[in-house]
């Protein structure tokens, strides 16, 4: 009977807290949601190609196939660049009877679908057309068709460079996102719950003054615990940092300060650890799926439009630029300021969200604090 009465007792707070059981069945359908969407998106693979002094029968045959579009260039340096400037995905040219093919190599499944595409155009030649034509002007020789060479180089990486190094930069901006999101959210509602926030505000200090104090307390933590979840990913996932390593650790820093604010402000929000906890798949989970680590062009226009609103579409873009194709902080400038405007807007929020707490403590304490 006792059992039965601490059970009855258990589920009428659990019904009585309508927001806690509206997250219990509402968080697992959106997970489950976003997760059809990721898997529905499309997967065909589409790359562009840059050629140089390629027979023209060669360059149709890959321009004929499905998901390749081919631009012909008669300078190749103009093709490199526009290879480093990410408008092509590899230049193929031929040179000293071999082919040459410098790839991208940022995307694995693009460098794959780029020399399958190669090898399957000069085999739908049938023999070799310089080889045809050495046997015709020498009849008495006797040769033996061979396919000509292919000689690989790449612009990042190697040939051992898989596809998920593509996903590193934003996987690193995930973790120091998520456990910055986590450790102020939980700590500042532990004070919440102990009493000390409301303390605090039934004294004079200003609500800007006590956000302040909490974020820049936090953010020192932040830091420094950013500085060692980049360099621990970079040497624990031996990844080739293209660009300056001090500009991924600037990136991941100023996402850390939003990912702070953020949890503070969801903190003020949740009345307990348990709808803290609750709050993570609702605000994470989206910011792992739109962040870029499944490509949004591959999803719809809508899809796309979310991701413009979360704050890890701009660092994982960032860190791309950074990392793998060797950008300076001027060019990933236009991400860190939509990542300020973030930070700047939630700590706002954070000190307006505080005004409701500031009023509950006039009710008990005499002092007027000056605001």
């Amino acid at each position: 009977m006792r059992t039965l009465a601490i059970a009855k007792k258990v589920m009428k707070e659990l019904f009585r807290d309508k927001r806690t059981l509206a997250m219990m069945f509402v968080a697992p359908v959106f997970i489950m949601w976003l997760m059809n969407l990721m898997f529905s998106a499309s997967t065909a693979v589409n790359i562009k190609l840059a050629t140089q002094d390629l027979p023209t029968s060669l360059v149709t045959k890959m321009d004929d196939l499905d998901h390749v579009s081919v631009q012909t260039y008669k300078d190749l340096n103009q093709a490199k660049k526009d290879l480093a400037d990410e408008k092509v995905d590899a230049v193929v040219s031929y040179k000293n009877g071999e082919y040459q093919v410098v790839y991208a190599n940022t995307d694995a499944s693009k460098t794959s679908m780029t020399l399958q595409v190669l090898r399957t155009s000069i085999a739908s030649e049938g023999s070799n057309q310089l080889m045809a034509r050495v046997k015709q002007a020498l009849p008495q020789l006797k040769l033996e068709a061979k396919a000509p060479e292919i000689k690989e180089s790449y612009q990042y990486g190697d040939k051992n460079t898989s596809f998920f190094t593509s996903m590193i930069p934003v996987l690193i901006g995930f973790v120091v996102f998520f456990f910055v999101f986590l450790i102020s959210g939980m700590a500042l509602l532990k004070e919440r719950t102990s009493g000390t926030l409301e303390r605090l505000l039934a004294t004079p200090v200003k609500r800007s003054e006590i956000v302040y104090g909490y974020m820049l307390s936090y953010g020192l933590i932040a830091i420094l615990q950013t500085a060692v979840v980049v360099l621990a990913a970079i040497w624990l996932l031996n990844v080739e940092v293209v660009g300056n390593l001090f500009n991924v650790i600037i990136v991941n820093v100023v996402l850390a300060l939003v990912a702070l604010a953020f949890g503070i402000l969801l903190s003020t929000l949740a009345k307990s650890e348990f709808q803290m906890m609750q709050f993570i798949p609702l605000v994470i989970m989206p910011q792992l799926f739109f962040s870029g680590i499944i490509p949004l062009s591959s999803m719809g226009d809508w899809a796309q439009t979310v991701g413009k609103f979360l704050p890890l579409t701009y660092s994982g873009d960032a860190m791309s630029q950074i990392i793998l194709y060797g950008r300076s902080i001027g060019d990933v400038l236009p991400n860190i300021g939509v990542l300020l405007i973030f930070l700047v807007i939630l700590t706002i929020l954070n000190i307006v969200g505080l005004r409701r707490y500031r009023k509950v403590c006039l009710l008990y304490t005499s002092p007027s604090p000056r605001d």
